[in-house]
Parts: C-alpha cells; structure tokens; sequence
C-alpha cells in the first residue's frame, strides 16, 4: 500500500493483497446486463481525435485524474454527473469539535475530508487524531498538516480501503469507552458505526453533506461520451447518476473504470459489465485500472 507521508500511521495487521501498478493485480469485474446508445451521426463515431476518458467527478475536481492521464497521452472529456450539497448536521460540527473531545475522528472520502476541515478551521483548529479510510483521503489532509503548528494527527489507515475493514482494525486502547466522531455523506452506509459499535465504541454520525444528480447535462457532450472507451466513476452516487442517464439507450457495453472496491460493487449492483478497480482506492491504482480497461479495449479493436 502506498505510504502516507503526513504522520506516522498506526501499523495495520498484514494488508490481505499488497499494492501493485501491475494490471494482473487489478480486479476486473464482467457483468451481464447491458445498456446501449445509437449514434446519431456518422460524427459521432470514435476516432483518433475523440477522448477516450470520461472524468465525472464535479468540475474542478478531476485535474489530477486529467493530468495523470495527459501524460500516457489520453485525452479526457470531462461531464460531471453529481454535487454536494451541505446538510444541517454541518451547522453543529463546528461547536461538536469545540466542545467534545474525540478519541478518534473517522474520515473516509476526500469530500467529507474537505467538508471536516472547514468544519475544523471554524471550530479554532482543536487538536484531533483522525483515521482515513485510504490513501486518496489522507491526501486532504496533506497541504493542512505541513503546518509546524497543525494539531491534526493523521494515524491511522486500514489495511484495506474499506468500511468494514476500517471498523474492524480501528486501534481501541484499553477497556473503558473509546469515542469516535465521524462526519460522512447521508448516503454512505452504516456499516462503519455498527462495525465499531460491535467492538465497544461510542460512536457519534452527523451527515454533513449528500450527494446529488447534476440538474443539467449537454446532450452533445453526453452523445460523445458514451463513444468513449471509458467511464471513470469515484462513487455510488455517480454510477447510479451513470446508469440514469442511459437508461434511454438501447445499448452501452464500453468500459467503467471505479475508484475502488464499493463502487465497482455498486457497478454489479445496476449490471453494469466490464467493471475494473484496483484492489485499494487512489489516483494510481485507479489510474491502473483504466489504463488496463484501455488496453482490453485497444486489443478487442484490432481483432475486429
């Protein structure tokens, strides 16, 4: 697994499966139901010229993906397909992390890690001890803690970047009660508190923030994007924001290249096929990923 370079972490047990850029590590996931999408012009058909990734985070957020891809010489076609809006649970977080003091704060997308810190920064910047959920998260947190004087103690990530593993290896030091903030996405699960709350924890959840459908998407863009080889998607909510909006096709059956694990299951879920995510969620395993869904691709081309 990628090493963290902001504090030192708390030692994990052994990961189940090490980190590797090699595709043979990537696991690919091939459904069965498919969509489809009919060209509508000859124009529209792939050509040297076309992007051949779709980036699909919120504008403004995909320019390290874009960046990372530019130099394999890939193009993109950036169309956001969701957007966070806040919650009144933000409203308390503030005066929570004032007036409280947390044996851990769980921290487990980059979102909510941006959503905890303006949080943090109006609550006075009180000393905190946070866990992540992987590499990609603790990344939020890296600009903040190269203050000589940031009082957020990064120090802990699970072997693998999930929830449920997150609640399982959790450090939980001596008997008595161990307190755990986490501010998290009304649609995330609740497998992460019930999984703590199993082992003895007190756990505290505010939903700060969800995550919605963009209300406008260019048809012209959206046309050019399903001819693209690939989709990225960093979440639940934008597959399923995906899914929606070809559900008008008759058929779509390109490549989904996901963040990690839950979103691909997600991908499963809604019978996507040609499913592929890295074993541990991040910008180089996902980078990984689509470069291997590329290469399945580039390969099914040239036998046609």
């Amino acid at each position: 697994m990628a090493q963290f370079s902001i504090s030192s972490l708390s030692p994990p047990p052994p990961p189940s499966s090490s980190w590797s850029s090699s595709p043979l590590q990537l696991q690919r996931r091939v459904f069965f139901r498919s969509f489809t999408a009919k060209a509508s012009s000859p124009s529209l058909a792939c050509s040297r010229s076309d992007p051949k990734v779709v980036v699909t985070r919120e504008r403004g957020k995909n320019g390290k993906l874009i960046n990372a891809l530019a130099k394999h010489g890939i193009n993109c076609l950036e169309l956001p397909l969701i957007e966070h809006t806040h919650l009144p649970d933000l409203d308390r977080l503030p005066s929570v992390l004032s007036n409280n003091a947390f044996d851990w704060i769980i921290i487990t997308s980059p979102e909510a890690g941006l959503v905890f810190l303006d949080a943090w920064k109006a609550a006075g910047t009180p000393k905190v001890k946070v866990g992540v959920v992987g590499t990609g998260t603790a990344t939020i947190f890296e600009e903040v803690a190269q203050s000589p004087k940031c009082s957020i103690d990064v120090a802990f990530a699970p072997s693998k970047a999930i929830g449920k593993v997150l609640a399982a290896e959790l450090p939980k030091h001596g008997s008595g009660k161990c307190t755990v903030l986490y501010p998290a996405s009304a649609k995330a699960s609740n497998e992460i508190e019930e999984g703590l709350a199993n082992r003895g924890f007190e756990v505290t959840r505010l939903n700060t923030y969800t995550t919605v459908p963009v209300h406008h998407v260019d048809q012209l863009i959206l046309k050019q994007a399903l001819f693209a080889p690939v989709v990225t998607v960093a979440s639940p909510s934008a597959i399923r924001a995906w899914v929606n909006l070809i559900s008008e096709s008759e058929h779509w059956d390109n490549s989904v290249a996901c963040i990690g694990e839950t979103t691909a299951l997600a991908a499963k879920s809604l019978g996507l096929r040609n499913v592929y995510h890295p074993t541990n969620p991040g910008l180089e395993g996902w980078l990984d990923s689509i470069l291997e869904a590329l290469s399945v691709h580039d390969q099914f081309q040239k036998v046609q």
